[in-house]
């Protein structure tokens, strides 16, 4: 009730009136504005108020920018910020409002509004009385009705809260449905109508179930030029099924939402203040599947069960690659066969991936959790190669028995995605003709006259038979390219493939992605560690079907110290040195024995030369480790007794055996030479030796 009065008041002055008086209008919701009209009214009529404090009609100025718009804050409230604005640009004589509810419902933004009014002295008058923030008592009073104001704001939901709880806990508070699924007309909710909604759905789940991940399926639609159906909250049209292009999004909320389980869920989402985005007061964040206020199994029919729902969200979960939290993440391109599924044999946390060398191509799996979380060294780190090619030799060897059987799933796998693919078609193009038929239908029921609508009808539809003729040349292109069923010359291909699986394995066009999902369908991690044994890494298996295995790989080591059979490696060499072989002929036997050298490579001369000092071990002699005699007990001469004998230096002698004018032996290269020398060789010899000598004499 509006209490109009002209009485003067003596807190009205000239230079109130000389300003501006300002009319605020405001309704919280669109639905009040629509049926609650008698309240709009009263507060239009606020502008006779401020005419009778003495303010002219043209300086009264109304702002209603705010109707449908709720009072819990002014970020949103553009009528709220103008008049907040005009306050503080002293243009502002006089606000009037209905109460101060009208003007906010929280008390920040009710006292930001006192304070502007006092620090420029503009009054607030409601329909009883006026107010002058300056003055104590008025002071009090505005904030006193703020303060109501809010308890009564905060009443109002808690029943409006409760309430809805209470009905949601009975599965009875009508929720926003997703696209596929709807109300009858009992208000039942039951799977949509839409064949072809309920087909696209089944794919999404079916190709997640075999790609496991939210993105390769999001990319096998996309592939195949499948959209996804989708119910717009906002818009002219919010429970109509429109179609979008598919999206990660899309994908992930159809496999998150838990009404294709069959499940009635009230609190999925709660609001944290800390997450609002700009321009909004809150925001929201998800909660935890065991924290949902209200979560009824089996409340409505779903497209998959509950448990299937459950696996799903784990699957997604685990597909974030956060190693600190155990999650092996989605397989990746990268070269690591053991990529999220190695696990430290140490202090048993997931490993994680770095990859070294000049071109970054090779894969190290590292334990960084006790350097990342304290400070300490690394607690480990395993070359993958080695490990890898152990792993998936295991591997393919476990796989022969179901060689057979894996090639004759994989054809059948193909029929069935083939089908489902020409499915999708089908119902595409049933729709796409529908709609031509349907614009057929309204452009033959207008009046021939009306060419102003009839004009508009007619494009429509032949833009809808455009539609036609593009999805058909689009399903024939497909048909092209994807054959319905396989021949059975594709399916000795398929059989002969699937009986050499490390073919299949090999091939260029298997990527390491590919290599991954096989892999991960029959193993569920990999222990590693590799300093349990000298040399080695010690691996244990853990096969899906729970069962586990261990092996050994020798592991490349920097010195000798960490060889895994030094001792054999060492007795090796003692034998065939005594053997009279060369270091050469020594490495080229322990390479063909299976012998690695420290570092992953063959072994060469000069690694045995260096074990050989290392040790103390001498080359083997005619002679055992004595020096060479001058002549060898058979009779030949050594270096030095042919240089003693023809009188020349030992470098003389190598000349003469080059040259071919001595004839000698070696047991082995490397080995001493044994010459032999005839009484006559060394008389010619002498004699060419005392020639030499006379010429150079007389030469110089």
């Amino acid at each position: 009730m509006l209490i109009s009065s002209t009485v003067a008041d003596e807190r009205l002055t000239t230079a109130h009136r000389a300003k501006l008086a300002y009319v605020y209008v405001r309704q919280s919701s669109v639905n009040q504005v629509r049926q609650h009209q008698e309240s709009t009214e009263l507060q239009y009529r606020l502008v006779d108020r401020a005419i009778g404090l003495g303010w002219p009609p043209e300086r009264v100025q109304v702002i209603d920018e705010d109707l449908g718009k709720s009072g819990a804050g002014g970020v949103d409230r553009h009528g709220f910020q103008k008049l907040i604005a005009e306050i503080g640009l002293g243009n502002a004589g006089l606000v009037v409002s209905l109460d101060a509810s009208r003007l906010a419902r929280n008390n920040r933004d009710w006292h930001q509004l006192l304070e502007l009014c006092s620090v420029f002295g503009v009054l607030i008058a409601d329909g009883e009385r006026l107010y002058d923030p300056r003055a104590y008592h008025d002071r009090l009073l505005l904030g006193l009705s703020g303060i109501m104001s809010e308890a009564e704001l905060h009443q109002l939901r808690m029943r409006l809260h409760q309430g809805e709880r209470q009905k949601a806990a009975r599965g009875e508070l009508r929720l926003p449905l997703p696209a596929g699924l709807a109300y009858d007309r009992a208000g039942t909710i039951v799977l949509n109508p839409d064949e072809e909604v309920r087909a696209r759905l089944h794919l999404v789940f079916a190709k997640f179930r075999e790609l496991q991940s939210a993105r390769r399926v999001m990319r096998y639609l996309d592939r195949n030029g499948l959209s996804l159906p989708v119910r717009p909250l906002l818009g002219p049209s919010p429970h109509e099924i429109v179609w979008r292009a598919p999206d990660s999004t899309r994908v992930l909320n159809i496999l998150q939402n838990p009404a294709y389980a069959g499940a009635y869920v009230y609190g999925r989402r709660q609001k944290d203040p800390s997450r609002c985005r700009p321009g909004s007061l809150t925001g929201t964040v998800k909660v935890a599947i065991a924290d949902w206020a209200v979560c009824l199994h089996a409340a409505h029919p779903g497209y998959i069960s509950w448990e299937e729902f459950m696996a799903n969200q784990g699957r997604l979960a685990d597909n974030v690659c956060r190693y600190e939290a155990g999650h092996s993440g989605v397989p990746r391109k990268g070269a690591a066969l053991l990529q999220g599924i190695a696990i430290c044999g140490r202090c048993g946390r997931r490993m994680s991936m770095r990859y070294t060398g000049p071109n970054a191509d090779y894969p190290v799996y590292c334990c960084r959790s006790d350097r990342d979380q304290q400070g300490n060294a690394l607690c480990q780190e395993v070359r993958a190669l080695a490990v890898d090619a152990l792993v998936e030799r295991v591997v393919l060897d476990a796989l022969v028995p179901d060689q057979i059987e894996i090639a004759l799933a994989a054809a059948g796998q193909l029929e069935q995605e083939s089908r489902q693919l020409e499915r999708q078609w089908a119902l595409r193009v049933e729709r796409a003709r529908y709609e031509a038929e349907r614009a057929r239908r309204q452009y033959d029921a207008v009046e021939p006259e009306n060419r102003l609508v009839a004009r508009s009808l007619e494009r429509a539809w032949e833009e809808k038979l455009r539609v036609v003729e593009a999805v058909e040349q689009q399903h024939a292109r497909w048909r092209a390219q994807e054959p319905l069923l396989i021949g059975p010359v594709e399916r000795a291909g398929l059989q002969a493939l699937g009986e050499n699986l490390p073919r299949i394995w090999n091939a260029a066009t298997t990527s390491a992605a590919d290599r991954k999902r096989i892999l991960r369908f029959v193993i569920r991690e990999v222990v590693l560690d590799q300093k349990r044994t000298r040399g080695q890494v010690w691996l244990k298996i853990v096969w899906q079907t729970g069962a586990t295995s261990e092996h050994h790989v020798q592991r490349r080591v920097q010195t000798y110290r960490d060889y895994i059979d030094i001792d054999r490696l060492r007795q090796r060499i003692v034998e065939l040195n005594a053997e009279h072989k060369m270091d050469a002929d020594i490495a080229a036997i322990l390479n063909q024995e299976g012998f690695v050298a420290a570092r992953g490579c063959a072994f060469k001369g000069e690694n045995v030369w260096l074990l050989r000092t290392r040790w103390g071990i001498p080359t083997v002699k005619i002679n055992g480790v004595d020096k060479n005699p001058m002549r060898w007990p058979d009779g030949s001469f050594s270096i030095q007794g042919a240089a003693a004998e023809l009188g020349v230096t030992p470098q003389t002698v190598f000349d003469y055996l080059a040259r071919g004018l001595l004839a000698g032996r070696q047991l082995a290269k490397g080995q001493p030479w044994q010459i032999e020398l005839s009484d006559d060789q060394i008389r010619q010899l002498r004699n060419r030796v005392r020639r030499t000598k006379h010429s150079k004499k007389e030469a110089s």
